[in-house]
């Protein structure tokens, strides 16, 4: 089956002074971009025309390692579901904060999350769960909750699996935080963006080498990187919505 290509413009990072991936290298399979659920709410808001959505998370949500917060990855996605649905007021708001685990997010939910009222949340975790070695149950267990505590306001959830880098691939159980997070989404039904296999298939099956789209530090996004996982995830949204 042919990848999915990214076929967007590259106008707005032109004008931030900065090469856009090429549209044949940022690409993942069809299945990868599939959330395996369906955002009713979703596209309730874009037909209201105001579409507002939370990128909660740590320092692969902030944005640490890029040149700038406009190349952050809720920077590229407001870019372009700016692009897809014209005449929708469609805002991004970043509530990533660098080292934070899942039980530091769940403190923040009513001050970061609830008090913006949004529609969607794409919460990413996992990663500082599996480098701090946290017993896998109690991820399991505080993402369940907070789950739960998304889903009581009417907020639709997505998660986004740790990224596919040596600092994280080295790690001897770092599957079983994907597989915990597996497990969670499938159990309260909500979508999975898939961010680890889609940097996988980039470096096994693309052959990209980690420095196309990993920093120097072996573990967070370059600017190609962030600028791909963003429009690749607007293209996943667009999928849920449309399906």
């Amino acid at each position: 089956m042919k990848n999915l290509l990214v076929t967007f413009a590259a106008a707005a990072l032109v004008a931030l002074g900065a090469p856009a991936p090429a549209q044949e290298q940022c690409a993942a399979k069809p299945e990868h971009l599939d959330l395996g659920v369906r955002l009713p709410k979703t596209r309730a808001a874009i037909a209201k025309k105001e579409l507002e959505i939370v990128a909660l998370g740590s320092s692969s949500t902030q944005g640490y390692g890029a040149s700038s917060p406009a190349r952050s990855y809720p920077a590229e996605l407001l870019r372009v579901l700016q692009k897809a649905y014209p005449g929708v007021k469609v805002t991004v708001y970043n509530k990533g904060i660098g080292g934070e685990d899942v039980s530091q997010m769940l403190e923040r939910l009513e001050r970061d999350v609830f008090a913006e009222t949004p529609d969607l949340v794409v919460w990413q975790l996992g990663t500082n769960a599996a480098l701090r070695a946290q017993n896998v149950g109690e991820f399991r267990r505080l993402l369940a909750g907070g789950i739960d505590r998304l889903r009581a306001k009417g907020i639709e959830v997505v998660l986004m699996t740790p990224q596919f880098a040596p600092a994280f691939n080295a790690l001897e159980n770092e599957q079983d935080y994907l597989g915990a997070m597996a497990a969670v989404a499938r159990e309260k039904e909500v979508g999975v963006f898939q961010r680890y296999e889609i940097m996988r298939y980039w470096f096994e099956t693309q052959r990209m080498p980690y420095a196309q789209f990993i920093g120097r530090d072996g573990l967070h996004l370059n600017d190609w990187g962030y600028t791909c996982i963003g429009r690749l995830l607007a293209m996943a949204i667009q999928r849920a919505v449309k399906d």
